[in-house]
């Protein structure tokens, strides 16, 4: 991936680094931005509320319907209750970061 992509390869997959906005009026993915320490963010947006994981499980099913991807093969490893969050996809790194570029 270009450089400043909120996409890494990782084994059995690739991390995306998220700053996830709860209770916004609509759901959208989208754009990539730079945080405070100056690293790609994908900003996402959903309209569930951040309690009892809710927001976590739209954020994820979210992503998969756009991207085409079961929802198991997406989890939060990072900041369960943070807006920053580090997802992991499970697949193919390589097959899935060329997608990703392509969506993004």
């Amino acid at each position: 991936m270009a450089e400043g992509s909120p996409f890494s390869a990782v084994d059995g997959g690739v991390t995306l680094a998220v700053r996830l906005a709860p209770k916004a009026s609509e759901n959208r993915i989208g754009p990539v931005a730079l945080d405070d320490a100056g690293g790609a963010v994908l900003k996402v947006a959903v309209t569930e509320i951040p309690e009892g994981g809710k927001a976590n499980k739209a954020l994820i099913r979210l992503l998969a319907k756009s991207w085409r991807l079961p929802k198991t093969a997406i989890s939060v490893k990072r900041g369960h209750k943070d807006r920053r969050k580090t997802l992991f996809i499970e697949g193919p790194a390589q097959e899935l970061l060329k997608r990703f570029e392509d969506i993004l």
